[in-house]
């Protein structure tokens, strides 16, 4: 989901496990996650898994991010809780398109399993959550860290908030002048000219678009 931008967004749509406090006890973490920014635009913790909260959570969020009808494609896994016929009803209410992983495949949707790992691997991710109010008072924390101090690798180490919210360019501008400063000030140290900023990505695919064919390979198979 994209705030801000005019061009159509897509979404990773997940659900991962948090071990309870006894054995074969879990709390089921839901959450969507805009794949051009790596923003978590609306999670929730629950005992269960289930359609019926799939569905609040994706309409409370296309609400609250204003998305209108054809803007949004939702790629999820293929639990039941995301593949049931009430879930798709809901989003060919909503204007939403909708896609899914293939079953037993975990890399179909890349983004959100990379999250899920990010989250699982934090040095303070206890072993197990007491009750779930504790789960969901860790959740809000790393996803406020997620969002706002996390800077991302794949996003030119800026925040998924920079980019979600349209500040990419600003912190990129100011980035430059400090490296212009810095390059102004001590040449020698620059072999290579003047730095720049790494970039974020043009474009974010989850499955991408097949190549075509250039002009010049279809010429020359017809030769």
């Amino acid at each position: 989901m994209e705030l801000g931008y005019t061009c159509t967004g897509t979404a990773g749509a997940s659900v991962t496990k948090l071990l309870g406090p006894t054995k074969w006890t879990y709390y089921y973490l839901y959450n969507i996650l805009d794949v051009f920014s790596r923003y978590s635009v609306g999670w929730l913790i629950a005992e269960r898994e289930s359609a019926s909260l799939a569905e609040e959570l994706i309409a409370a969020t296309c609400v609250r991010q204003g998305i209108l009808p054809g803007q949004l494609t939702i790629h999820a896994d293929h639990g039941s809780s995301m593949s049931s016929k009430p879930v798709a009803l809901l989003m060919a209410d909503l204007g939403v398109t909708k896609t899914h992983s293939r079953p037993h495949v975990s890399n179909d949707n890349p983004f959100s399993e990379a999250q899920f790992k990010t989250l699982k691997y934090r040095p303070d991710y206890p072993a197990r959550f007491g009750c779930q109010a504790d789960a969901r008072t860790w959740a809000a924390e790393f996803f406020r860290w997620y969002n706002y101090d996390h800077h991302h690798s794949a996003l030119g180490l800026l925040t998924p908030a920079d980019v979600h919210f349209g500040r990419a360019q600003a912190v990129l501008d100011q980035r430059q002048q400090v490296l212009q400063v810095a390059f102004q000030k001590n040449p020698e140290r620059f072999v290579k000219g003047p730095s720049t900023p790494a970039q974020i990505p043009s474009a974010v695919w989850i499955n991408p678009p097949r190549t075509a064919v250039s002009s010049e390979a279809l010429l020359t198979s017809q030769s």
